[in-house]
């Protein structure tokens, strides 16, 4: 925030006839644990009132609300030995960013203490959730119709018709959204006036009209055609890719994250992650050539699917993808809503829709679900091992890994191939033989003996069955994955 938006702002909240369930005034009392309280009970207060954010102003007197300056100073403030904004971080649960902006009005030294809404449940601060009762912080659990509002609130509103930034001028959001990028990838002409313009901005709900004038840039808007993600309120939405020396975290070669949109920089951010990628060397009898190690359409498919299924109401945390010398990493923040094993045949579902809509009409989803299907059948081509789809206690990542031979997988390895070759087969209307398994690993037929112990070790993993039962001929067996 500028110091120019933060008199601003602070001049609006002033004009307010009072405290509100969503604004706090103070002069100096900054206790921490208080503080904590407030983070809770402004954040679930603002969710409750469909407001993108909450405040606590240091500076302002409450009842006059006159601009009397502060002497609190968070960044100097200590709890114990820890400063005041990691305590304070580490007592919300679930994590929040929240920030703190010093400046001055008039030269009058103020703070403001800025809470982003609740996205998907409450947040609470030390185990306790607090709520607004006009300008009073109490306990959620004592006042159960609030806490039943709130719940109904999270599956009301979608993350994406949530508000980045609040009532700002039809010439703003020309200059805050890349709506010539917009118009590019639609495939539509530019209209004539700005008013054209704005009012397809509004039909794509990445802006909505208010009073005066002015209009609300939806996270929607922010997160697909921002040209500044931080100055949208949406900065740790961005994603992250980082390049290391070797194959773990010790050494980072270059990292770089984005700034703007998805839809905005999609391509770019495509080019630049295939340009960071190891390639392998091939020499043939006149000329030595590279090619890509992984398959471009598989890596582009997969940051596609992370940006597009990632949980936007987490907080802290936002898509990454990580380069080493052996694999690729692409992280997410958010469990799937599909059982992992399932992303092949299971039909599409997406926690983001509008988002979703919206990148498939610019070209750069799909949302038949085909997309999963893809990776694995690129990765055999290109005799890769099977992706590895992972799921933590609050995110999704992928792996692809880098070529190696059969003899250097693991036995996990060889049945996560094993099952997702069944399951490839399977949704294209095949079954698996040992015949289609030893072309997948590239297995001469003498030794079909070790496909065969592919076979039994998936069996036994209960990951694939046997297609027939009752058939006793080992060289016409078939078999389909295990939830066919």
């Amino acid at each position: 925030m500028t110091s120019t938006e933060l008199e601003i702002l602070v001049f609006d909240l002033a004009r307010l006839p009072a405290e509100t369930e969503w604004v706090e005034f103070k002069e100096n009392r900054a206790e921490p644990r208080e503080i904590g309280e407030y983070i809770s009970a402004l954040a679930n207060s603002a969710a409750l009132l469909g407001k993108s954010r909450g405040f606590v102003v240091w500076g302002i007197r409450d009842g006059s609300h006159d601009i009397v300056g502060t002497s609190f100073r968070p960044r100097e403030r200590k709890v114990g030995n820890e400063d005041l904004e990691p305590w304070l971080a580490r007592g919300l649960n679930p994590t929040l960013d929240f920030r703190f902006h010093e400046g001055s009005v008039g030269g009058t030294p103020v703070v403001v203490l800025e809470v982003p809404a609740a996205g998907h449940s409450p947040i609470g601060f030390e185990n306790d959730r607090f709520v607004r009762v006009g300008s009073y912080n109490k306990k959620l659990r004592d006042h159960p119709e609030k806490e039943r509002a709130l719940w109904q609130s999270f599956d009301r509103i979608p993350f994406e018709q949530g508000i980045a930034l609040e009532a700002v001028q039809g010439s703003q959001v020309l200059e805050l959204l890349d709506w010539a990028r917009y118009f590019e990838l639609i495939d539509l002409p530019i209209p004539g006036d700005p008013v054209g313009t704005l009012r397809r901005l509004e039909d794509e709900r990445m802006i909505t009209a208010t009073t005066g004038g002015r209009y609300h840039i939806t996270n929607l808007g922010a997160i697909s055609f921002g040209k500044d993600l931080e100055k949208l309120g949406v900065g740790r939405k961005a994603i992250r890719v980082i390049v290391y020396k070797g194959t773990d975290r010790i050494e980072t070669v270059r990292e770089r994250k984005g700034q703007y949109g998805y839809g905005a920089t999609f391509e770019r951010l495509i080019d630049y992650v295939n340009s960071q990628l190891p390639t392998n060397e091939h020499i043939g009898k006149a000329l030595r050539t590279t090619h890509p190690m992984y398959p471009e359409v598989a890596v582009r498919e997969l940051v596609a699917n992370a940006l597009i299924h990632q949980d936007l109401y987490m907080t802290g945390t936002g898509p990454m993808i990580e380069i080493f010398m052996d694999r690729v990493e692409i992280t997410n923040p958010g469990v799937p809503l599909i059982e992992p094993l399932r992303f092949i045949d299971a039909p599409p579902k997406s926690r983001n829709e509008a988002l979703a809509a919206l990148m498939r009409r610019i070209s750069i989803c799909e949302e038949r679900g085909s997309g999963v299907d893809k990776v694995v059948s690129l990765a055999e081509v290109f005799q890769l091992p099977a992706p590895d789809f992972q799921v933590t206690e609050s995110h999704t990542r992928v792996v692809l890994y880098a070529p190696r031979p059969l003899s250097a997988m693991s036995k996990a390895d060889r049945i996560r191939a094993c099952y997702q070759h069944a399951a490839l087969q399977y949704v294209s209307g095949r079954q698996m033989t040992n015949t289609t398994l030893r072309e997948r690993f590239k297995i001469s037929p003498q030794n079909y003996a070790m496909a065969s112990r592919i076979v039994r070790d998936s069996i036994a993993a209960g990951v694939i069955k046997p297609f027939d039962p009752s058939n006793r001929s080992k060289k016409h067996a078939k078999y389909v994955p295990y939830w066919a």
